[in-house]
């Protein structure tokens, strides 16, 4: 029996407007209703979802969860209690703005514990960030000076083409010797996290907080920053939508795409014989 359901969000959970299908918040309500846990798991901030866990019943509850920044913070949704957390050194994290700071066509996301802040963000991102419901701050200062008193959890470049973003990725690697987890994203970003930092560490790290053992998880994504995920969980699952990397690692497939109703084909197809 599967004890817990661990989601992705843009492009797994969420469909193409940001928002999840009435059919699926449903079918969530169900599954909780029957003790299985739900929880998202994103590289976005988790001030950014609220809304969403009011949606699926779990808002500012205990013992309900969210893991945020691509696994760089485990918080429990009663007062946002954060349990674990894992930041970017400032020297890193300056380090990797000033190698994108002077490349006009990438922009840049930093994420503190709270807030986001981004710098040279053009039209297209912006209008994917406001879809997203996201609240950003603009910042356009030489250095990350006035970050010192506060953790950079995570950082991350944006850009439509991937080469762009892999070469990018490449100068980082020459330029700072020190190991990052570097992944990619919803097809238009390039994340850093610190070393060994990653959604399925973070999968496992719940899972024994809440004694539920792999083989009981359901993970679901559908990029690379989600493929830790897939391989950690007994039951990876990738939305049809998702790139070849996650569908070979998956043990399951869904016929739905994040506009089709993922969830509920979960339901139908592992969930319906259990509950008989």
């Amino acid at each position: 029996m599967y004890k817990l359901i661990v989601s992705d969000l843009d492009e797994s959970l969420l469909g193409d407007t940001g928002n999840i299908s009435k059919a699926d918040l449903d079918t969530i309500h169900q599954l909780r209703r029957r003790g299985v846990k739900f929880v998202p798991n994103t590289g976005r901030g988790f001030k950014s979802v609220q809304p969403l866990l009011k949606q699926i019943g779990t808002i500012d509850q205990a013992n309900e969860y969210v893991i945020s920044y691509n696994g760089g913070v485990i918080v429990e949704n009663q007062h946002n209690h954060v349990l674990s957390s894992h930041y970017l050194s400032h020297s890193i994290a300056e380090q990797i703005y000033q190698l994108a700071r002077f490349q006009p066509d990438l922009g840049v996301h930093i994420y503190t514990l709270n807030d986001v802040y981004t710098f040279n963000i053009d039209t297209d991102e912006r209008n994917y960030i406001d879809s997203r419901n996201v609240t950003t701050t603009d910042f356009d200062q030489p250095n990350l000076d006035i970050f010192q008193q506060q953790p950079i959890v995570k950082m991350l470049v944006s850009n439509l083409s991937h080469d762009k973003l892999t070469t990018f990725q490449q100068q980082v690697l020459t330029a700072i010797s020190v190991p990052l987890s570097l992944s990619f994203s919803s097809n238009r970003y390039l994340e850093f996290n610190p070393a060994n930092v990653n959604k399925g560490k973070a999968v496992l790290e719940l899972g024994q907080t809440l004694k539920i053992e792999p083989n009981e998880i359901i993970t679901i994504g559908d990029n690379h920053n989600d493929l830790t995920m897939i391989e950690a969980a007994g039951m990876g699952v990738a939305v049809n939508n998702s790139i070849p990397a996650i569908k070979k690692a998956a043990q399951l497939t869904l016929d739905a795409t994040n506009n089709d109703n993922p969830i509920t084909e979960i339901y139908r197809r592992l969930f319906v014989n259990e509950f008989k």
